[in-house]
């Protein structure tokens, strides 16, 4: 076996594997799946979309690659742009509010993040890595069920311009299971990047025709903005939980920082948590996130003084390889902004109209600052070798997903498909959202108010995980229903 990926997608996946098979290590197959992502989960990632990227190389100390999406706004009028526009989103058992239109737009990262990782760890030519992907893009992905449920929850968003509607709609409604995605301009353009890398994206005409298109409309993503775009490389955030030690994503991201707090209160106590503990936990968590918190994120020693001072539309994949190489990925354009630029392909991210993201008010960081965002690619070492790589989408939910999947594996002994497809609660607003199979009469006996959901829903995020037994060496993985999500072996 050469290794294993677990993705939102079947071939996303196998696009990963695929690569592993062909003597790729984990960051080669994790670029090929993204990749392969953009055409295969088009409204979750894809050119104008950021994301993180944590890895471990063997012999080497773990880093984590941030290519977010950073405010825009460098050179340009505040008095020109134009409002949000809020559409409702519903989930079936809930309804959240996100925000769509020119000025959604944050300065995109993907392209950098994919050049840099290539560049840094990669040993696959990056053409030989885009070339799958511009080919599927071209011959294009039917709609699987779950993609097809994305599309229908989103059309609100599909439906907004005649660019989105002219790419993701057929007959006057949004594309529906079976039917066909395909963008031959999006192939042209995961061609480009393969064959020049990122700067037709930031210096070139690629950028030049995002910026002009949004500041027509109303935008802040300016040339300047492009320009000054970097990946920036992070050390990861460490805290210890049932003798391993977990990595994942520093400030000024909010979701890893969080992510840690509630592992190192769980630790305090031996024992599986009960779904009441859990939820606790998790109210503690959302809590700490404050005005003063997230003013704090930027700061160089942010993360050792606010850890020591209390303790005293996303997608993710995951890969394991043979050699000991470990890669978790973690992207998202948000639900898409609804801006698409003809002749690129690119649906541009609505970053800067994501709730979660501005909990205190939108437009209020400066151009350059990036999103302190809830996403949080997370690894688990024991005795320093990678157990667990895992990841989730679900906006606010992330951080609450991957804190239940580990301690399903490691506080119940669940496998990891066992772990991965365990009901979920989530924390949020003085609320307990849950799905069927959880201790309700616990969690009321706590006097939380609940929010139950009938079946388990995409709300609760997609983890998808791969472990590896340390005593064989054998690695599986588990992708998450919820999410539609897939592993596949190399």
């Amino acid at each position: 076996m050469r290794g294993v990926v677990a993705a939102g997608h079947p071939l996303t996946a196998e696009a990963g594997a695929r690569v592993l098979r062909q003597g790729g290590n984990a960051v080669d197959a994790a670029i090929g799946a993204m990749l392969t992502s953009w055409v295969a989960e088009p409204l979750l990632t894809g050119p104008g979309a950021g994301g993180y990227m944590l890895v471990a190389a063997p012999g080497q100390q773990p880093v984590l690659l941030d290519f977010f999406v950073e405010v825009p706004g460098r050179g340009a009028d505040p008095a020109r742009r134009q409002p949000l526009e809020p559409v409702d989103v519903s989930f079936g058992d809930a309804v959240q509010v996100f925000n769509i239109g020119a000025a959604s737009v944050g300065v995109h990262g993907n392209p950098a993040g994919i050049c840099d990782a290539a560049s840094r760890f990669g040993t696959v030519p990056l053409p030989e890595l885009t070339a799958p992907a511009a080919e599927l893009a071209r011959r294009g992905v039917e709609l699987t069920p779950m993609q097809a449920y994305v599309f229908e929850i989103l059309a609100p968003i599909l439906q907004s311009t005649d660019e989105s509607q002219a790419l993701f709609c057929r007959d006057g409604g949004v594309l529906k299971p079976g039917e066909r995605f395909q963008d031959p301009q999006l192939a042209d353009t995961i061609e480009r990047l393969g064959a020049e890398g990122a700067a037709p994206f930031y210096s070139g005409e690629i950028g030049a025709a995002a910026s002009d298109w949004v500041l027509e409309r109303g935008g802040m993503l300016t040339r300047e903005d492009l320009a000054a775009y970097q990946t920036i490389v992070r050390e990861p955030v460490r805290v210890r939980y049932r003798d391993r030690e977990v990595l994942t994503n520093p400030p000024p991201n909010a979701g890893g920082i969080l992510l840690a707090y509630a592992l190192a209160l769980l630790e305090r106590e031996p024992g599986p948590p009960t779904a009441a503990r859990l939820a606790d936990v998790m109210r503690r968590a959302q809590r700490e996130r404050t005005p003063e918190f997230v003013a704090g994120l930027p700061e160089p020693d942010f993360r050792s003084t606010f850890l020591a001072s209390r303790l005293g539309s996303t997608t993710h994949l995951s890969v394991l390889d043979a050699d000991g190489w470990a890669c978790s990925v973690t992207c998202t354009n948000g639900e898409g902004s609804g801006q698409v630029v003809p002749g690129t392909g690119m649906h541009l991210n609505n970053m800067m109209g994501e709730q979660d993201l501005h909990p205190y008010g939108f437009f209020t960081y400066p151009p350059g600052r990036r999103l302190p965002s809830m996403m949080a690619p997370t690894l688990v070492l024991r005795d320093g070798e990678p157990e667990l790589v895992l990841g989730s989408a679900g906006s606010n939910r992330i951080r609450a997903a991957i804190l239940q999947v580990i301690v399903g594996v490691l506080d119940r002994g669940l496998a990891a498909a066992d772990a991965v497809e365990a009901p979920r609660l989530h924390w949020e607003d003085s609320v307990v959202y849950l799905e069927p199979g959880l201790d309700e009469a616990g969690l009321e006996a706590a006097g939380h108010t609940l929010a139950r959901f009938r079946a388990p829903n995409l709300f609760f995020g997609g983890v998808q995980m791969v472990e590896r037994d340390l005593a064989t060496g054998a690695i599986t993985g588990a992708g998450d229903p919820r999410r539609g999500g897939a592993a596949v072996a190399a």
